[in-house]
């Protein structure tokens, strides 16, 4: 396979799974894709969902990167002495408690099964109590630092409300010295950097997740966390006071895992990134131009060289790309939905046919796999078909709580309108709309305040290979929207940035220009259904007022 000399690898650590995209930095053309799962996320260890607790090991996640970077290349022969920098991503906020050398609690054998000691998951929310006192809190304290929100309230998905939640447990708060996100660790392990105090620790983060702000001189003060809880006293003594942008190295591989991954000790390593924002930069994120990350849930990114925003759930300087204003909202639920859906109509089939008589096992399990394979396409084309005249029902997108606009994770999801006439097809129409909606919320509440969006850019699986669920998007926020040819744009962000780092490039957009993915579909907006979602969306934000009676 012909390449050029300057090959970068973007390694992504999502929720499911781990993938590295090796690619050509002088082309962006993609020479090897390699995916790997998480074995011990899959078995579901250290989760209960019932209490929204999603923990991972970090072992899960050091297994995972040294597979798929020996996998890619040894997909390209000869690769490896070309291999410059790696970029690399993660979900956050995903932390976890270490000690003094920065090694996860869980790897130690007193903690390897305690769920504490893992990473707590982005989606883990069993901090909401802790993240109630802090909101509370902060409202009294002289400076409020959850403004670094810029919504009201600090989430339960992010940084400090984690570290609230975990640090209150006395054998953690014992034998830990610092907390540190995924995103940050991974990085220092491969170079060898991870003592918290000297931990470079991305700007992604610190600033979207972490509260670091300029306005107040960077983190909040040790006083504000002693105050908030003695037992967050002293962890801010650990970070090192400026965080790091996404065009800066954290150093080149350790002689340890340059053998591991069949590497040269020459190759730098990036800063680390949110998932999200290294999709953002693959996709092109540029001013005017959002990009919408659409999976089990969804991130909306965009930038600007010099407007803030007010109501945005997050926006700072240098948090995407150097030298220019990021914006981040998004949905807690989009993909999610439709599964939790599916697997509701799969009930039957998984409790009541695999236990029949009737036939054998294995044309049980025949029969449960095609349903389940054709129960997603079969709805898709039955919803499309369905008059808007016939449409009855509106529900909303909050099962899993809402996390832009107005954060609020007490949200529950609704259908309303059920009557006997109420099909299937129909409800699932109305999820469809709803996570619509949802999207529409975030892109109108930045519109509203002043922000400028001229083109929609999306990328995910959901965005690759559903074409109802794009176009009821297209018109129910009524622009057009671009989708990018591959799903893996988080890695072929992380890439971009390694590129960067590695010398290659300038700067990140010029990087972008000269990496840039192809568009695979444009979705352009039916006007004919215009005033249709338009009422439909006003009855959507009218269901905000039914939470103090399901609540």
């Amino acid at each position: 396979m012909k390449h050029s000399n300057n090959l970068v690898i973007g390694v992504d650590h999502g929720t499911d799974s781990a993938r590295a995209a090796l690619i050509d930095a002088e082309t962006g053309k993609e020479l090897a894709l390699s995916i790997k799962e998480y074995p011990r996320w899959k078995r579901g260890l250290y989760c209960n969902p019932v209490k929204f607790q999603f923990r991972q090991h970090p072992v899960d996640h050091l297994e995972a990167i040294e597979y798929v970077i020996n996998a890619v290349l040894n997909k390209v022969p000869g690769s490896k002495h070309h291999v410059k920098a790696i970029g690399i991503d993660t979900t956050a906020s995903t932390p976890v408690a270490v000690d003094h050398e920065g090694s996860p609690l869980a790897m130690k054998s007193e903690f390897e099964d305690y769920p504490n000691a893992m990473f707590v998951l982005w989606k883990d929310h069993t901090s909401q109590q802790a993240c109630d006192h802090l909101n509370t809190f902060s409202k009294t304290w002289h400076t409020d630092y959850t403004r670094s929100e810029l919504c009201g309230n600090y989430s339960t998905e992010h940084f400090w409300a984690k570290a609230l939640h975990i640090f209150r447990d006395n054998k953690i708060r014992t034998a830990a010295h610092s907390f540190v996100e995924l995103c940050d660790w991974l990085p220092g392990e491969l170079t060898g950097n991870t003592t918290p105090e000297t931990l470079l620790r991305g700007m992604s983060t610190a600033s979207s997740r972490g509260m670091w702000n300029k306005a107040w001189g960077g983190y909040p003060p040790d006083t504000y966390f002693k105050a908030l809880d003695p037992a967050l006293g002293g962890l801010i003594d650990t970070f090192r006071p400026e965080p790091y942008t996404l065009d800066q190295p954290v150093g080149t591989l350790t002689r340890v895992w340059a053998e591991r991954l069949n590497l040269n000790d020459k190759v730098i390593v990036t800063v680390g990134n949110l998932d999200c924002y290294a999709g953002a930069i693959g996709a092109g994120v540029r001013d005017r131009a959002i990009v919408e990350i659409i999976g089990t849930s969804t991130c909306a990114i965009t930038v600007s060289s010099n407007k803030e925003v007010p109501g945005v759930p997050q926006q700072a300087y240098d948090m995407i790309i150097p030298g220019m204003i990021g914006y981040e909202g998004g949905q807690s639920c989009f993909g999610d939905l439709y599964a939790w859906f599916k697997k509701m109509l799969m009930w039957p089939l998984n409790n009541i046919l695999a236990n029949t008589t009737i036939v054998d096992q294995d044309t049980k399990t025949k029969l449960i796999d095609e349903v389940y394979a054709q129960m997603l396409p079969a709805l898709n084309s039955h919803a499309a078909a369905i008059p808007h005249e016939d449409s009855h029902l509106i529900s909303t997108d909050w099962i899993n709580g809402r996390r832009s606009p107005n954060v609020d994770y007490e949200l529950k999801g609704t259908i309303a309108g059920l009557t006997l006439s109420s099909t299937a097809p129909l409800v699932y129409r109305s999820l469809v709309e709803a996570t619509a909606f949802g999207a529409k919320a975030f892109t109108a509440q930045f519109q509203d305040n002043g922000g400028c969006l001229e083109e929609i850019i999306a990328v995910g699986g959901i965005a690759s290979k559903s074409p109802y669920v794009m176009q009821v998007l297209a018109d129910v926020i009524g622009m057009p929207i671009s989708v990018i040819a591959t799903r893996e744009a988080c890695a072929h962000g992380a890439a971009i940035t390694a590129a960067v780092v590695a010398g290659v490039y300038t700067d990140i957009p010029q990087a972008q220009k000269a990496m840039k993915m192809d568009i695979s579909t444009v979705y352009k907006p039916n006007t004919a259904h215009h005033d249709y979602y338009a009422e439909q969306y006003e009855k959507y934000l009218k269901l905000e007022g039914v939470k103090e009676l399901i609540l």
